[in-house]
């Protein structure tokens, strides 16, 4: 079952698919005696959802987890609301998630096989996810 392109970012009404919230870290994220880690921030961005999706299907750019092409097919998008916040309806199966910055595609989560930001919903299920921006933040 594929869904239109353009949802509103939290539907109470989907019960069946993937919700979730992406945030962003910046800045000097080590662990410091004494001093307290600032909470990510979440953002407004457009999540991208394809078909599972392995390192060896994305074009990449350099060492980073950016990539300028996809080379799987698009199943649905959805923007996030101002505070990061998203739910999107999705049939049953596995999806990769990725997150559009600008021209490029940012995806940072890898399973053992190397596949990219690989999450599964269940029938009747809403998966949760936390997608973190981290490109700007030191560890």
């Amino acid at each position: 079952m594929a869904c239109s392109s353009h949802k509103i970012a939290k539907s109470p009404a989907i019960e069946q698919g993937i919700t979730g919230r992406v945030v962003e870290e910046t800045g000097n994220r080590m662990p410091m005696v004494g001093a307290q880690l600032p909470e990510p921030k979440g953002v407004k961005v457009k999540v991208l959802i394809y078909e599972p999706t392995n390192i060896s299907q994305v074009t990449r750019t350099g060492t980073a987890p950016l990539y300028t092409a996809i080379h799987t097919k698009l199943i649905d998008s959805v923007q996030t609301d101002s505070t990061g916040y998203f739910t999107v309806a999705l049939a049953p199966g596995s999806y990769s998630l990725f997150i559009k910055q600008g021209r490029e595609y940012y995806g940072n989560l890898f399973d053992t096989q190397n596949n990219i930001a690989l999450f599964t919903v269940g029938e009747g299920q809403l998966t949760r996810v936390k997608l973190t921006i981290n490109t700007g933040a030191v560890y």
